[in-house]
């Protein structure tokens, strides 16, 4: 019986032709040796479905392209037949939009614009639609239609068609829309953003997704349903969500060389895959570049020499217990023999922004049957 849990503990694990192998020492059993990688609820989930019964849902893998850490997007189809578009997949927001034949400003002549005409599946629901993003607004009207991500199709999806998108923000987007993926509360009336439409509908093999954000242009993924070891190492750590509307947890304090800089009595943050820098209250951010050695620049970024990168210290965020050390390399950023730093000051929130800078660094899971996020040190 043993070796039946053993092998069962192997099958689980395969990532396609890859196996995750889990070491067990005399005495360890597979459960702890299991639990200590992370893997633990993984595992039992699949082990559920071993009689041979075929699970609900599935897991599906989105490649997402990173343009110059930046912007992280990747494919989505719309309608029937499909219309291709790239979108950010974001945590920070939790409605779906993309451009649509009814936009005439700049950034929809832009990008790919959806033609709800040639979409035999497409329903208008004749209701408004209009967001404000940290950087960037647009409004629209709400339809519904299939949306396919990765190998889920999911039917009657609502999302929104843009009929204005002001500014110039999204002009120079190297996306067309947002897909969201944060809390319901968070998003528009009459909206239901799509990953809840997928656990509604059992299309996802757990109510969980992860993140990998890799430096190079090519090899972040987006996984639906699963967790991915072959991106981490060490074990995931679980973070408890303290309010359900962003990916919104607590912060312990905020280090350097062991002296705290900011968060000094605790602090609320969030997991952002939508924000590319590391952003904080002002008064914290000067804080914590007066303690790296970084100056002002005169276009209102903060410098550093680039000749101290190697004895730079790291930036260290404490959270629910754990220690998440952010390196030189984590939030400077080099470009034609200047370096500035990825920490970016607000005076609009007392909310701390985890973006791109720190997903990069730890891979991410956001768990929405647990109201959690896992961390783990990203490969």
């Amino acid at each position: 019986m043993r070796s039946l849990v053993v092998l069962l503990a192997v099958l689980a694990l395969s990532q396609g032709s890859e196996v995750t192998r889990i070491p067990l020492h005399k005495g360890k059993s597979i459960r702890k040796a299991l639990k200590e990688r992370g893997l633990l609820e993984d595992f039992l989930w699949r082990h559920h479905n071993a009689d041979g019964s075929k699970p609900s849902g599935r897991v599906a893998n989105e490649p997402l392209s990173n343009y110059l850490d930046c912007q992280y997007f990747g494919k989505i189809s719309i309608g029937t037949p499909p219309q291709t578009f790239t979108v950010v997949f974001d945590t920070g927001s939790s409605d779906l939009w993309v451009p649509s034949i009814y936009c005439r400003s700049e950034a929809c002549r832009n990008h790919q614009r959806f033609n709800p005409f040639k979409s035999s599946t497409f329903r208008a629901l004749d209701e408004p639609l209009s967001i404000e993003y940290g950087t960037g607004s647009m409004e629209g009207i709400l339809g519904s239609d299939t949306v396919t991500v990765s190998s889920i199709v999911d039917s009657q999806q609502i999302l929104g068609l843009s009929t204005q998108e002001p500014g110039e923000v999204f002009v120079y987007a190297h996306f067309d829309g947002i897909l969201g993926l944060g809390y319901p509360l968070l998003a528009s009336k009459h909206s239901v953003p799509v990953f809840d439409s997928m656990m509604n509908k059992h299309l996802v093999a757990q109510d969980l997704f992860s993140v990998y954000m890799s430096r190079s242009s090519e090899g972040s993924m987006l996984t639906l349903g699963a967790i991915d070891p072959s991106y981490y190492t060490g074990s995931l750590h679980w973070v408890p969500i303290t309010v359900q509307k962003y990916w919104q947890f607590t912060v312990d304090s905020i280090t350097v060389n062991g002296v705290p800089v900011a968060c000094y009595r605790g602090c609320q943050a969030i997991l952002d895959t939508g924000t590319s820098l590391l952003v904080g209250p002002s008064s914290n951010i000067l804080s914590i570049q007066k303690a790296i050695g970084a100056t002002p620049s005169q276009l209102g970024m903060f410098e550093v020499n680039c000749g101290r990168l190697s004895s730079m210290p790291s930036v260290v965020f404490e959270i629910d217990g754990q220690k998440y050390p952010l390196p030189p390399s984590a939030y400077v950023t080099q470009e034609e023999g200047s370096c500035t730093t990825d920490f970016q000051m607000d005076n609009r929130s007392e909310l701390w922004i985890l973006g791109d800078v720190f997903i990069r660094e730890y891979y991410s899971v956001f768990d929405r049957a647990n109201n959690r996020v896992g961390l783990a040190k990203a490969i």
